[in-house]
C-alpha cells in the first residue's frame, strides 16, 4: 500500500489495486496520521457532539474494542497503532487485510464503529448549515444541508400538520405525532442503511450522489399524503372520484416538482452535483417503477440495473422490507404504548447486496429471517389494534361523511387564482399545499348553512356522540369478498329486519354501515419473505431462499385474512338489538361465525361437564374449589365456560 493509508495525503487505496491473491497482501503502515482531524474546532458543538473518539489513540480504541468483548480485534488493532479518528473509513476489505476474516466477527466490528462514530456524515458539509434534530425515536439524527433547505419550505413543514396515524388520536391519546418527524426518521434511517453498505460493500460503487439522493427520497416520500393521512387517499378521495387511480405517492411527486419550483431549489441542487438524471431516480424511489414496462425490460430511468437495491431503500416494491416501515413500525408503537418486538437496528446490521436472479438486491442472514417474520407480525398487530380499531374506522367514516357533504363549500385558492373544492386539490399543488387536518375546525367552527350537516357531524366526533358497532365477524378463507360486494351485504341484512319493528325504529337504509377489514402481512395473501433472499455465515456470497418449514411450525398458516364489521347510526337500544339479531342471522346463513363485539359480548360460550375423579369427593366445595362451580342442588358442579 501506498505511503499514509489514512493520511491527509490520499485516500484508501481502491479495491482494483488489492494485490493478487498468490500475492502477500501488504501490511498496512503503522502511526497512522489523522491530519483530517487535527485542526478541528472542538469549540463548535455540531462538531465535537458525541465526536470524542477521534482523539482516542491506539491504546484507548483498544481498550474499547475489549469493553465489547473485541480482545483479539483490539490486539490487532493496537499492534497497527490504529486511532479513533480513522474509524470511519474501515470498510470489510480492511478488516481482510488485517486478519480479520470471518464475517461475524467483521460485523460485530462494523457495528462498534457505526455506534462509536455516531454515523458520522462523511459529505463534505458546510458547518453553518448542518442540523442536528433530536429525534425520541432515533435519538440526535444529523442531516445534509440540501435536506435542511427542503425542510424550510412551506411544502414540507405542512406535514406538521398531519397527523400521522389520521384519527387514530382520537382512540389513542399519544398518537399525535405527525408526518413530518416521520419524514426525518426515513431520511435518517435511509441514510444509515446506504451508508451501511457503502462501508461494508465497496465494490458496489454507490457514490456521495447515491446516498444524498435516497435520504432525499426519504425525506419527501410523503409529501402528497393528505388530511388525516390514509383517510384522504384511501377513503375520501376513492368516495369523491371512484374512476381515479391517482395515490398519494403520485402526489409526492407532483409536490416535490412544486416544490423545487416554487423554492428556485434546482440551482441548489445544481450546486451539490445533483442533475436532472439524480432528481428522476429520488422520484422514482416513491414511485415505484414504470407503469405497463415489458417484462425483463429495466423499468426506471434514474439509475442503471447494477444499482437496482438503491431502490429497495426507502419505498421495497419486492418484499416490503424497508426504511419507511421501519421508522413508523417504532414511531407507532412507542406513540401508541404498544411494545415494538421488531428490531430495525439488526436489519441495517445484517443488510448485504447480493446478485440474485439478474438484479442486486438487499440480502439478510439467515439467522435473521425470525426477527423479519415479527417485523410484519408487528405491521398486523398495529392494523388489528390500532389502524383498523373499530372506534378509528367509525371515527374515520363519520369525518368522510362530513368531507364530502362539505366538498362544495370549503374550497382553496388554486393555480391563476381559481378556487378548488377539496376533491380537486390533488390536481393542483398550489391548492393543495394548503390542504393539512385543520379542515376539521374549517367545518367544525364555519357559519354557512349548507355546512350544517357537516358540523352535526364533526360535533358529534367532539361530543364522543359516535355509530355503534353492533358487532363483526370473522371470515373464513375460502370465503373471501371483495369492497364491491358490500352493498350488497347491506342488504341482505337489511332484509332481515322484520319490517313492522323496522317501521316502527325509523331505520333507514343508509343506518347501517358494513366495512370490510383486511389484514395480511403487507403482500396480500402471499407470504413476504418468500420474496426475500438470505446469505449465510459459511457462505456470504451465495443469496438462498429459507422456507418458513424451516423457521418454525409456530408461523402463520395463511398470511392474510378478512373480518365484516357492522355500524348502526341510530343508537337507541331497541334499533341496536334489532341491527344485531339480523346480522347475527345473516352469518349463520352464510355460515360465518358467530359475531363477536359489539356493545354486548356475544362470545359463544360452550358449557363443558366436568368429568369426576374417583379419587376425589364429589361436594368439591369441601375441597375449597367453589370459586369454579355453577350454583346447582346439593352444591354439585353442574358446567363452566370454556373459552
Amino acid at each position: 500500500m501506498a505511503a499514509s493509508l489514512f493520511g491527509l495525503e490520499e485516500d484508501l487505496v481502491p479495491l482494483s489495486q488489492e494485490s493478487d491473491d498468490n500475492e502477500e497482501a501488504p501490511r498496512p503502515p503503522k502511526r497512522f496520521r489523522c491530519n483530517s482531524y487535527e485542526n478541528t474546532n472542538q469549540n463548535n458543538s455540531s462538531r465535537s457532539h458525541n465526536r470524542d473518539w477521534e482523539t482516542w489513540n491506539s491504546d484507548l480504541l483498544a481498550f474499547k474494542l475489549e469493553e465489547q468483548g473485541l480482545k483479539d480485534v483490539a490486539d490487532i488493532f493496537k499492534d497497527q497503532e490504529i486511532p479513533g479518528c480513522v474509524l470511519p473509513k474501515l470498510t470489510e476489505d480492511h478488516l481482510d487485510r488485517y486478519g480479520i476474516s470471518k464475517l461475524g466477527k467483521k460485523l460485530q466490528v462494523m457495528k462498534f464503529i457505526e455506534d462509536v462514530t455516531m454515523k458520522v456524515i462523511d459529505i463534505d458539509m458546510d458547518e453553518r448549515n448542518r442540523k442536528i434534530f433530536n429525534d425520541p425515536i432515533h435519538g440526535h439524527i444529523e442531516l445534509h444541508p440540501l435536506c435542511v433547505r427542503i425542510i424550510d419550505t412551506p411544502q414540507f413543514q405542512r406535514l406538521r400538520f398531519i397527523k400521522q396515524l389520521g384519527t387514530c388520536y382520537f382512540v389513542y391519546p399519544g398518537a399525535t405525532h405527525n408526518r413530518f418527524e416521520h419524514s426525518l426518521g426515513v431520511c435518517h434511517l435511509a441514510g444509515r442503511l446506504v451508508r451501511a453498505l457503502k462501508a461494508r460493500q465497496p465494490k458496489l460503487g454507490i457514490t456521495e450522489k447515491d446516498v444524498l439522493c435516497v435520504e432525499i427520497a426519504g425525506l419527501c416520500h410523503d409529501l402528497g399524503h393528505g388530511p388525516f393521512s390514509h383517510l384522504f387517499d384511501g377513503k375520501f378521495i376513492p368516495h369523491m372520484c371512484p374512476d381515479s387511480k391517482w395515490r398519494h405517492e403520485d402526489a409526492s411527486r407532483m409536490m416535490f416538482h412544486y416544490m423545487l419550483e416554487e423554492n428556485d431549489l434546482r440551482p441548489v441542487f445544481e450546486q451539490e452535483g445533483l442533475s436532472a438524471t439524480d432528481i428522476t431516480f429520488i422520484e422514482e424511489q416513491v414511485t415505484g417503477p414504470k407503469k405497463n414496462y415489458e417484462p425483463g425490460t429495466w423499468p426506471y430511468e434514474g439509475r442503471l440495473r447494477n444499482k437496482s437495491f438503491l431502490y429497495e431503500i426507502v419505498a421495497n416494491k419486492r418484499n416490503g422490507i424497508d426504511v419507511d416501515k421501519w421508522d413508523y413500525f417504532a414511531r407507532d408503537c412507542h406513540m401508541l404504548g404498544i411494545k415494538n418486538n421488531f428490531d430495525h437496528n439488526r436489519c441495517i446490521h445484517f443488510a448485504r447486496v447480493l446478485h440474485v436472479e439478474g438484479e442486486w438486491q438487499i440480502c439478510s442472514r439467515d439467522k435473521e429471517v425470525g426477527n423479519l417474520y415479527d417485523m410484519f407480525h408487528t405491521r398486523s398487530t398495529l392494523h388489528r389494534r390500532a389502524y383498523q380499531h373499530k372506534t378509528t374506522n367509525v371515527i374515520d367514516t363519520m369525518l368522510v361523511e362530513a368531507m364530502i357533504k362539505a366538498n362544495d363549500c370549503i374550497k382553496f385558492a388554486g393555480k391563476d387564482g381559481s378556487e378548488v373544492r377539496m376533491s380537486d386539490t390533488i390536481h393542483d399543488m398550489k391548492a393543495y399545499s394548503q390542504m393539512t387536518d385543520h379542515v376539521f375546525f374549517l367545518i367544525l367552527n364555519s357559519t354557512d348553512p349548507k355546512l350544517q350537516e357537516s358540523r352535526e357531524i364533526l360535533s358529534n366526533i367532539m361530543k364522543r356522540n359516535l355509530y355503534k358497532c353492533v358487532g363483526q365477524t370473522q371470515l373464513k378463507h375460502e370465503h373471501t369478498i371483495s369492497k364491491h360486494q358490500l352493498p350488497k351485504i347491506t342488504g341482505e341484512i337489511i332484509s332481515r329486519i322484520n319490517p313492522m319493528e323496522r317501521k316502527n325504529s325509523n331505520l333507514r337504509d343508509d343506518s347501517i354501515i358494513v366495512h370490510l377489514v383486511y389484514l395480511d402481512y403487507g403482500m396480500k395473501d402471499k407470504n413476504p419473505i418468500d420474496n426475500v433472499r438470505f446469505y449465510s455465515k459459511e457462505n456470504p456470497d451465495r443469496a438462498v431462499r429459507v422456507r418458513k418449514d424451516q423457521v418454525s411450525n409456530l408461523l402463520p398458516e395463511t398470511f392474510a385474512e378478512q373480518q365484516i364489521r357492522v355500524y348502526c347510526k341510530q343508537v337507541d337500544e331497541p334499533t341496536l338489538n334489532m341491527v344485531k339479531d339480523a346480522f347475527r342471522g345473516w352469518c349463520k346463513d352464510k355460515n360465518h361465525p358467530p359475531p363477536k363485539g359489539g356493545e354486548v359480548n356475544s362470545l359463544e360460550l360452550t358449557p363443558v361437564k366436568r368429568q369426576e375423579d374417583p379419587a376425589t369427593p364429589t361436594n368439591s366445595v369441601q375441597n375449597g374449589n367453589s370459586k369454579d362451580l355453577t350454583p346447582g342442588s346439593a352444591g354439585k358442579f353442574k358446567s363452566r365456560l370454556s373459552f
